[in-house]
C-alpha cells in the first residue's frame, strides 16, 4: 500500500476499534511521538495505549495529504470523559511508510471548542 491508502486503512482501523488489526498495518520498526506530551511509544506499546484509552468511541477521517513515503492525516476523534460528557478532540498524524507499512507516526493532539481570546477571531 501507498502512503495515502495505508494512513486511511490506519483511520478505518482505528475508529472500527480493530485492535487486533491494527499491528498489520505498522511496521516491526514503528515508533510514534506524541508531540503534547513528548511521549514515545514503540509498536505494541502504541496498540494497547489506543485499544486501552477510556471513553474512546470514533476517529473521523477529516483531510488526507500525501506524497512519495510521507502521508498526514487530520481527524477528529470523538470521546466520552468520567462524567459521560462528550469530549471532541483534533489530532494531525504525520506519518512515515516503509514497505507498505507505518514505521513512523507524529501525532499532534488539540481540544477542539476552546474559546478564542477577545478580538482574534477572524470574520
Amino acid at each position: 500500500m501507498d502512503a495515502a491508502a495505508v494512513l486511511t486503512r490506519l483511520a478505518e482501523v482505528i475508529d472500527a476499534h480493530d485492535w487486533d488489526g491494527l499491528p498489520a498495518l505498522l511496521h516491526e520498526d514503528f515508533t510514534c511521538r506524541l508531540v503534547h506530551t513528548d511521549e514515545e511509544f514503540g509498536k505494541d506499546a502504541w496498540v494497547a495505549f489506543n485499544a486501552d484509552y477510556p471513553g474512546f468511541e470514533r476517529m473521523h477521517l477529516e483531510d488526507l495529504v500525501a506524497g512519495g513515503d510521507r502521508a498526514v492525516l487530520r481527524a477528529r476523534v470523538i470521546g466520552r470523559g468520567d462524567g459521560g460528557e462528550e469530549l471532541v478532540f483534533a489530532v494531525a498524524s504525520f506519518a512515515t511508510v516503509r514497505d507498505g507499512l507505518v514505521s513512523e507516526l507524529v501525532e499532534v493532539w488539540a481540544d477542539v471548542g476552546q474559546e478564542a481570546p477577545e478580538g482574534t477571531r477572524l470574520g
